[in-house]
């Protein structure tokens, strides 16, 4: 079975559950889960200023956020960007980038799977342990495509109409996987960099149990790409941290798990055997250097 780092309760972020269907955490920050993900809403329903979404859940999730957003915001988004393309985050992003008639905004390594012209690699069920891993050759792999919509990310780091964010390069668990960063607050949207429950059992993520875990396994190809991001992101010593899978986590546990999970990352998150893992056969990797 996979290894965990148990999260306790004084480790999860205080969360209120709003009219509009999402789990406010800030008040210009919250998310909605949708089955086994998360989608993300930043910036204020005041009716002042942009918002912006980030992922768009699986392919039957465009309606509940559509409806969550209409309530929350009474307006369309500026924009979704994206911390990567797997079915799960990447299912609903082009019935709503239609719908709402706004750009989508990816890292460059992203934008093949976005614009229809890249598969990501299959993925590997026998790294996991659980049902979600063994049901993994079935999830979708093929690439999006949403011709003109999709745009890279700014090279300098900042984030469209999200002032004050800055996204940073964190592959592993996709070449062009990001994350969102707030200096002011500590905040830190982190996709599936790593995530706060144990993605490859259904009973975890029916539960959504809190544990710190390395990305979920059965869809990481790069596991020493994983691991820098991992020590990246625990280097920055976030004060709250948002996963694409799993419940916000906050404060001196969070952190102290997330430096363990950085510290013994091989022991605990990396799989013994597997496809992506000591494969002489795996094909080099791009040179990422350009845009960390």
């Amino acid at each position: 079975m996979v290894n965990q780092i148990p999260l306790h309760q004084a480790d999860l972020a205080p969360v209120q559950e709003a009219a509009d269907g999402t789990r406010k955490i800030l008040p210009d920050l919250s998310y909605r889960r949708l089955a086994l993900v998360n989608v993300v809403f930043v910036g204020s329903p005041s009716g002042a200023g942009d918002w912006v979404l980030i992922d768009a859940g699986l392919p039957t999730s465009a309606e509940t956020i559509a409806t969550c957003a209409e309530k929350r915001f009474g307006r369309r988004p500026a924009a979704i960007v994206m911390t990567h393309a797997h079915f799960d985050h990447a299912g609903s992003v082009k019935t709503l980038a239609q719908q709402w008639d706004v750009p989508v905004y990816a890292h460059p390594l992203e934008v093949p799977y976005l614009n229809g012209t890249s598969y990501y690699p299959p993925a590997d069920p026998t790294v996991g342990g659980g049902v979600m891993s063994l049901l993994s050759p079935l999830f979708p792999r093929s690439p999006v495509d949403l011709g003109p919509r999709v745009r890279p990310l700014p090279f300098d780091g900042s984030i469209p109409h999200m002032p004050g964010w800055r996204w940073i390069h964190t592959p592993g668990h996709a070449p062009g996987h990001v994350s969102f960063w707030r200096e002011s607050d500590r905040t830190l949207i982190v996709g599936d960099a790593f995530v706060t429950t144990g993605q490859e059992s259904a009973y975890e993520v029916a539960m959504q149990t809190p544990e710190m875990h390395g990305p979920p396994r059965y869809l990481t190809p790069d596991w020493d790409e994983a691991e820098k991001s991992v020590a990246a992101l625990a280097a920055l010593e976030p004060e709250l941290v948002i996963t694409g899978h799993g419940r916000p986590a906050k404060g001196a546990g969070m952190r102290a798990a997330l430096h363990r999970l950085a510290q013994d990352f091989v022991e605990i998150a990396v799989p013994k055997h597997g496809r992506y893992v000591d494969d002489p056969a795996q094909p080099a990797r791009p040179d990422n250097d350009a845009y960390r």
